[in-house]
């Protein structure tokens, strides 16, 4: 068996590994919460159980689904244009500025609906991230570590700017809920809205191969007859508006955007395009996880998904660092 035999044969399995593991998340997602419902009472649920199904965990099962996969492949994206693995929507500090629109839809807006939220977070996610490409292309040096540092502190900036305004209307009640992941808040009716990622997804596949000669630099680019500036713009898009999507609808949801594609990148390499599909799946592995152990560690009660990927990311983060340190000392 040739070398590319065995490695396609390698990404089959890994994807079909992947793929029993997040049906197998689903299927628990789908049974476990405060009513239990037996598996072996899916043949013939009652009407108390197939309303519950319907109403409450199909409907959270699929954000937690679409967040998951989307938020990573924004990590991903992110991380490809900027050449540096330690950017993220939550490093970028795009999360920070989707808040700040929602929080002033709400003072503006009180009575209307939730796409009026969607579109405040939407132009201010973009308006965000473009203003911290700007200050990193301004900037001499590019250190690997120096980038993200200066998304953190922007989004600290803009956080505490968004608090302040909270506290002046005394809206930090009603903004909590998009200041920590909580999917105990989805249901019919409530997430729907998270459909409008799925075109921002195929758009993502359609320009993978552009973003990835993008992430080579601009004179790279420019050679192979890319256009570098409007690559950038599409991915940051992107990436900016299917953070407003997830924040809208569940809050945020830390770390997910940034360890998902280092922990992808290590098997499958920087090609954006061949890593699209394991991202998707892994992000959306983890955060059903995540849910999962939420639901379970203080039964019958729960915990906020942010807290638990905020702590998972954590040690999963701490010990990329840690090996990578040891690998590059050799």
């Amino acid at each position: 068996m040739t070398k590319e035999c065995r490695l396609l044969l390698r990404g089959i399995i890994n994807r079909f590994t992947l793929f029993l593991l997040l049906i197998l998340l689903t299927l628990l997602s789908l049974l476990i919460g405060v009513k239990q419902i037996p598996l072996s009472d899916l043949g013939h649920l009652s009407q108390t159980q197939l309303h519950i199904i319907l109403t409450s965990r199909i409907p959270r099962t699929i954000s937690i689904l679409i967040s998951g996969s989307t938020l990573a492949l924004a990590g991903l994206i992110m991380q490809q244009m900027m050449q540096n693995k330690f950017v993220s929507p939550t490093t970028a500090g795009t999360m920070d500025w989707a808040k700040l629109g929602i929080l002033i839809a709400m003072i503006w807006f009180p009575q209307e609906n939730i796409l009026i939220k969607l579109a405040f977070a939407v132009l201010l996610s973009i308006g965000g991230t473009f203003l911290f490409v700007k200050l990193i292309q301004l900037i001499r040096f590019k250190e690997v570590i120096f980038v993200p540092l200066m998304g953190i502190m922007l989004g600290g900036i803009v956080s505490s700017f968004t608090t302040f305004m909270a506290l002046q209307t005394n809206t930090v009640q009603s903004v909590g809920n998009w200041l920590n992941g909580n999917f105990a808040i989805i249901t019919s009716g409530r997430y729907e809205i998270l459909y409008l990622s799925i075109p921002l997804l195929i758009l993502t596949y359609i320009f993978a191969n552009h973003f990835t000669i993008a992430g080579m630099g601009k004179d790279f680019s420019n050679n192979l007859g890319v256009n570098y500036e409007r690559i950038i713009h599409i991915g940051l898009f992107i990436t900016a508006t299917i953070t407003a999507l997830v924040v809208v609808t569940v809050g945020t949801l830390p770390f997910l955007g940034l360890i998902v594609p280092n922990i992808v990148a290590i098997f499958r390499g920087d090609h954006l395009k061949h890593a699209l599909p394991q991202t998707a799946m892994l992000g959306a592995i983890f955060v059903l996880f995540s849910d999962i152990i939420g639901r379970l560690v203080v039964y019958p009660y729960e915990i906020n998904i942010g807290l638990t990927i905020g702590v998972f990311g954590t040690v999963i983060f701490l010990i990329m660092l840690l090996k990578g340190r040891r690998h590059y000392a050799n």
